[in-house]
């Protein structure tokens, strides 16, 4: 027997496990029992040849096979729901569903909203969940590969890891913040967040001899913002971080020089052609790359 003889129960068993840790929490998630649970697992690791979970007093935890079955079993379960969801919709000629984005803090707040107001719009039976996650390791595209997410909103510096596709949605000028009227900002301290894409900018970050190291590392953009209003150094910050950015914080431009990050999309390559996500991405790419004078206008207003 293989993984082709494994039931759409036996994969959300496998799921359940593998997300709550142990059986027990398992079955109280699935509304079965214990020992169901267990032998269903034993069943399913028959099945493939390998050992899905280390069994103990702590719980079940995924080996490295589990953790790999559990994002497969994740797809799966989920182009079942699509393929639901697209042949209702080929009648209808209307789409539903559930459609789940991954994204990093400042796309969240800053590029999906108006996205997802005209996906409304136009199809009001997508049903829409949004994660923000942490553009760190995997980030959000880790989580599509994961079977945890549709979609990822993810900063692009290289191809997509394998099984994953994607396009550039934008590309976002960095800038120099810092306190509003400083009369020198380039000599103020350096404020920094973990987040702050260094593959997209180390090159020419390691060129800026004025650049110092860090002396603050705050939890994320909006700290930042919080902390350069305050008085308490500058910082070099992409686009999309800015919006809105308080009156207490100035913002110039750096140069013909300044770096760029690009900001896309990943999907897994069996979502991209379901109806929801090509829906969305359309709606992402509808919006455009802001134009030179709408950038400055927005820099403006800040």
């Amino acid at each position: 027997m293989t993984a082709a003889d494994l039931g759409p129960r036996e994969l959300r068993i496998l799921v359940a496990v593998a997300e709550e840790g142990g059986f027990s929490a398992a079955a109280e998630r699935l509304g079965a029992t214990q020992s169901a649970v267990s032998h269903a697992v034993r069943g399913i690791e028959r099945k493939l040849g390998v050992v899905l979970f280390e069994r103990g007093r702590f719980g079940a935890r995924p080996t490295a096979a589990g953790e790999r079955s559990a994002a497969h079993a994740r797809r799966v379960l989920r182009m079942l729901r699509a393929l639901d969801a697209d042949a209702r919709g080929a009648v209808t000629g209307e789409l539903s569903g559930p459609l789940r984005i991954a994204a990093f803090r400042s796309a969240a707040l800053r590029l999906l909203p108006p996205a997802l107001e005209r996906l409304a719009e136009q199809h009001p039976g997508i049903e829409v969940s949004v994660s923000v996650v942490r553009e760190l390791g995997a980030g959000t595209a880790g989580e599509v590969a994961a079977g945890r997410a549709d979609l990822g909103i993810a900063t692009l510096s290289g191809p997509p890891p394998a099984g994953l596709v994607g396009g550039v949605l934008l590309r976002e000028p960095y800038a120099l913040v810092h306190p509003a009227g400083h009369p020198d900002p380039r000599t103020l301290p350096l404020v920094d967040w973990a987040e702050n894409c260094g593959s997209c900018t180390r090159a020419w970050w390691a060129a800026q001899d004025w650049i110092p190291a860090a002396t603050v590392n705050a939890e994320d953009d909006g700290a930042v913002l919080s902390m350069v209003g305050s008085g308490l150094g500058m910082a070099i910050m992409p686009a999309l971080s800015l919006t809105g950015a308080p009156p207490a914080v100035g913002i110039t431009d750096l140069g013909p020089d300044r770096p760029y990050r690009s900001v896309g999309y990943v999907t897994a390559a069996e979502l991209a052609a379901t109806a929801a996500v090509r829906a969305l991405i359309r709606t992402l790419r509808s919006l455009g790359e802001p134009s030179p004078e709408r950038t400055k206008a927005q820099l403006r207003a800040v």
